[in-house]
């Protein structure tokens, strides 16, 4: 083969001397395409070969493989190709002595590939020969402690090789030949998750944050993604405080505890961690602001309410005082009003809260949104509907140019004189706001009142067409409320010549929205004889036991559900009652357990459920997969 490969060595040399015109080359030319011509051929055979010897290892006949591995081992490029599935052949029939010396002649030709001493040090293993191995790895990495790519190469092969503890020498090695102890770090976490090694995963992510810039967003989802157990977050806690206690000064750790307390909603926790920071760094309330917001937002309004309780106390002359202000009331009545039976006292409380803030900052543009909800609280909590109207009108006169404000007051008062028996002032005042917001999704909002107030009057084909177009609607909260009205006017209409039930069913969800839940309860108790085998039958149910959740009688709530899933478990309203048991059984009754198998029930039964990913959050939480 050696004058083939002279040959193919001597092609550039005759090509240069034919573009300097020498003759000579003309004589020779024919030695260019057979020299390619033998040097594909060479390939192709080698590569035949290889294949086949590689079928003998799959198949584990040793003996064949070996000898066609050996063969091929002669060539110095092909042995690179070869030489793991080679050396295991041999070790495999006991040719440690032929292994070593194929393994000493490849590590004397590629001095720099430490490949090749690694896997010299498994063959040492593989005999027993501990210590020697032993002596072979250390060589190895030291070699490459210096060379970063070097060094990654061989800890992937370590990996590779199942020999994860060589694979942290050398990633340790290399960090301690930087002197840098967060080198290596991401790398280590990596390992350490392969490994199984919890401890050391969290520790080596939070090394990360001392060098490496914004990189607390990626040690957020990496925690996020790999800790799933309860004791998982129970460790992160530990180690986080420990960092936060070591390292006063770093605020990573502090963030990032802070940012676990909000993954695991303790707010309250999370306010009492973020107020030391506050102060240390004199933030002038910013993050607190924030996790009392996003607690709102997670209907946690007791912590709410110490947030902004402690917020207005501390920084009085704050520029976000008001809003401090402003959202430390709303925390208050989201508590009163979420609290069933809604207690009027409270509401009148409320109220006061209000009207303090409007002497303090005064009736403007800082304090409008405080106005709509005091004019709400008068409508539908203390039937105070003209007051209310007064105020919506006052805070439109305070803000005239906030289209989007004035807007939704105007949409406000919609509802007002919907309460008040006035439909036709409502459909004109939904209606201005659909006109005023195009393709806006209050304008989608309004379309879908005037929906839902033709519906109300029985008005069911002219609803149709408002819900068809709403269908489509960009925002999907209000396209799931239209299919939904949609479905249900298309499966109880036409069932009878008059419409009956479909419009006293109607008429009935009206006196909910009007918050006459006695006249509710007395009609439907009528409907439910009267139309028993209707296809309205477990609507009837259903719009029960809501009405009986906020009147606070919760047990009467769940065992109207409970019959919607016996007895009418295929269809629609199975999957949404369901859920409700397993919450009120959660939220409510305080069985715990109970709810926990519905939520597993519900994932088991409900495949499809819109509510497949919170039955699975609300049972993992129960089950202490996230503690409290």
């Amino acid at each position: 083969m050696k004058p083939m490969e002279n040959n193919t060595q001597r092609i550039p040399k005759k090509a240069k001397l034919a573009l300097k015109g020498n003759h000579r080359f003309l004589r020779h030319s024919f030695l260019v395409p057979l020299a390619l011509g033998v040097l594909a051929t060479f390939g192709q055979v080698k590569g035949q070969d290889s294949e086949l010897a590689n079928e003998y290892f799959q198949k584990g006949d040793y003996e064949k493989a070996r000898t066609i591995y050996q063969k091929l081992a002669k060539n110095e490029n092909v042995a690179k190709q070869v030489y793991k599935k080679y050396v295991v052949t041999l070790a495999q029939l006991n040719e440690y002595s032929e292994a070593e010396k194929f393994l000493r002649r490849l590590i004397k030709n590629n001095a720099g590939e430490p490949l090749y001493k690694a896997e010299y040090g498994l063959l040492l293993e593989k005999q027993g020969k501990d210590s020697e191995a032993r002596k072979q790895y250390e060589q190895t990495i030291d070699a490459v402690k210096s060379d970063p790519t070097q060094l990654n190469s061989l800890a992937q092969y370590f990996i590779e090789a199942d020999k994860l503890p060589r694979a942290e020498e050398a990633y340790l090695a290399g960090r301690k030949n930087a002197k840098n102890p967060s080198e290596y770090a991401y790398q280590l976490a990596g390992l350490y998750k392969i490994a199984g090694q919890k401890e050391k995963m969290i520790e080596e992510y939070l090394n990360l944050g001392l060098t490496v810039k914004n990189s607390e967003e990626f040690i957020q989802n990496s925690l996020q993604d790999e800790l799933v157990k309860a004791e998982d977050f129970d460790l992160l806690k530990k180690i986080l405080i420990e960092r936060v206690q070591k390292y006063p000064n770093q605020s990573l750790y502090s963030d990032l505890l802070i940012w676990h307390y909000i993954q695991q909603k303790d707010f309250y926790r999370a306010f009492v961690q973020a107020r030391s920071t506050d102060k240390r760094y004199k933030l002038e309330g910013s993050k607190l602001m924030e996790i009392g917001m996003i607690s709102i937002q997670n209907t946690d309004y007791k912590s709410a309410e110490q947030i902004f309780e402690y917020l207005t106390r501390e920084y009085t002359k704050s520029p976000n005082y008001p809003v401090m202000r402003r959202y430390l009331v709303q925390a208050k009545e989201e508590l009163v009003k979420n609290t069933y039976p809604v207690n009027p006292p409270e509401i009148r409380s409320l109220i006061v809260d209000y009207q303090k803030l409007f002497d303090e900052l005064g009736r403007n543009y800082k304090t409008m949104e405080g106005l709509r909800n005091m004019a709400l609280l008068h409508a539908f909590y203390l039937n105070e509907k003209d007051t209310a109207v007064t105020i919506l009108e006052q805070a439109i006169r305070i803000a005239p140019n906030d289209r989007n404000f004035v807007d939704r007051c105007k949409m406000d008062l919609g509802d007002i004189y919907l309460l008040k028996n006035e439909p036709w002032e409502s459909a004109l005042l939904y209606a201005q706001v659909e006109k005023a917001e195009k393709e806006q999704p209050i304008g989608y909002e309004a379309k879908l009142k005037n929906a839902k107030l033709s519906y109300f009057k029985g008005e069911f084909a002219l609803a149709q067409e408002h819900l068809d177009v709403l269908k489509m609607a960009t925002s999907r909260e209000i396209a799931n409320d239209a299919m939904d009205l949609s479905l249900l006017i298309q499966d109880n209409t036409g069932l009878d010549s008059t419409e009956t039930a479909m419009r006293e069913y109607a008429s009935v969800e009206l006196l909910v929205f009007q918050n006459q839940y006695e006249e509710v309860m007395n009609r439907l108790n009528q409907m439910q004889t009267r139309y028993k085998d209707h296809s309205l039958a477990d609507e009837i149910l259903w719009l029960q036991a809501n009405v009986y959740l906020k009147l606070n009688e919760n047990q009467k709530a769940f065992n109207n559900l409970e019959k919607i899933v016996k007895e009418y478990k295929y269809d629609i309203l199975s999957d949404d009652a369901h859920f409700l048991m397993a919450k009120i059984l959660e939220e409510k009754l305080d069985q715990k357990e109970k709810a926990m198998e519905l939520y597993q029930e519900h994932l088991k039964n409900y495949p499809g459920s819109i509510f497949t990913a919170e039955a699975r959050k609300r049972f993992r939480f129960l089950r202490k997969d996230f503690p409290n």
